[in-house]
């Protein structure tokens, strides 16, 4: 990448998007501190008419929380514009299972979407009512006992619903097991396959393109994972942009794009590049 951006497939990209669906967490920031740029590339693209959407896995926060962290870092995003994981998970439920009786192993965000959605918590330990599904995401305040209802629910019929396959959750320089490790141990306790919402899934793309009223072809989905990011923006049809600012670095995308099954239509290094590839402003692409 002699000029810090690469269009791999050129046609895929040849219309300027009516919106764009980015990650966070490696893409515009990370945790608690701003990717250089981040700021401006918003900023800048919603002055021009391009609609920037907010697209996470993480379950823990509501819409207005995300927005008021981003806010803090100088990045002006709406919470309107804050789609995540959980409220996808919440969405699902409220179409498929409308008021069911749910348990939750996970924290406020998932809770309060599914509140939102009409949804019953079972949260007396001592109820004896039968959950109809289990939702699971990320919980930091997991417990064995929380885990043996969950338990007792899937084996009694519930259907379980997972807001991200993420086995790990980068924080503060290390990590922290994320939602698909507890899913991994409560499928091996149970044998339950869960349905899984947040990206890859296209359950979570339908959603955000839907909320975003544009069709696959017109979003482009920006993001620092292939994995994640670029499998699901690939997998629903949308143009796709790497970006080099969490996960993947110059040297080594192309290997872990290709371990993903997840090629790019292009790679920028930065914000900076970024904002000049959407906007044709490149002054050496």
């Amino acid at each position: 990448m002699e000029n810090a951006t690469l269009a791999l497939r050129p046609d895929a990209l040849s219309r300027p998007p009516k919106a764009l669906l980015f990650d966070l967490d490696g893409t515009l920031y990370r945790g608690d501190e701003l990717i250089p740029g981040a700021d401006r590339l918003i900023a800048d693209l919603e002055a021009r008419g391009w609609p920037c959407w907010f697209l996470t896995n993480n379950s823990t926060r509501t819409p207005a929380q995300v927005a008021e962290h981003m806010h803090k870092l100088g990045i002006p995003a709406r919470a309107d514009r804050v789609i995540t994981s959980a409220m996808a998970a919440a969405a699902y439920a409220r179409e498929r299972h409308p008021g069911a009786a749910a348990y939750v192993v996970g924290e406020h965000g998932l809770r309060e979407a599914l509140r939102e959605a009409g949804l019953r918590l079972l949260d007396d330990p001592d109820s004896a009512e039968q959950a109809q599904i289990v939702v699971q995401g990320i919980d930091r305040n997991l417990t064995y006992d929380k885990l043996t209802e969950a338990v007792d629910h899937l084996l009694n019929g519930a259907t379980y619903l997972v807001t991200n396959p993420d086995r790990l959750l980068p924080v503060g320089g290390g990590f922290l097991p994320g939602a698909g490790s507890i899913a991994a141990l409560l499928e091996t306790a149970t044998g339950a396959s869960p349905v899984v919402i947040g990206k890859p899934s296209g359950i979570i793309m339908d959603y955000a393109l839907a909320l975003a009223g544009v069709s696959a072809e017109e979003a482009w989905v920006v993001g620092d994972n292939p994995h994640t990011d670029l499998a699901a923006g690939l997998a629903a049809g949308c143009p796709t942009v790497l970006v080099l600012t969490g996960l993947c670095t110059a040297a080594d995308w192309r290997e872990r794009c290709a371990a993903a099954g997840a090629m790019p239509d292009a790679v920028c290094a930065d914000p900076e590049r970024l904002y000049a590839f959407i906007t044709y402003d490149d002054p050496q692409g």
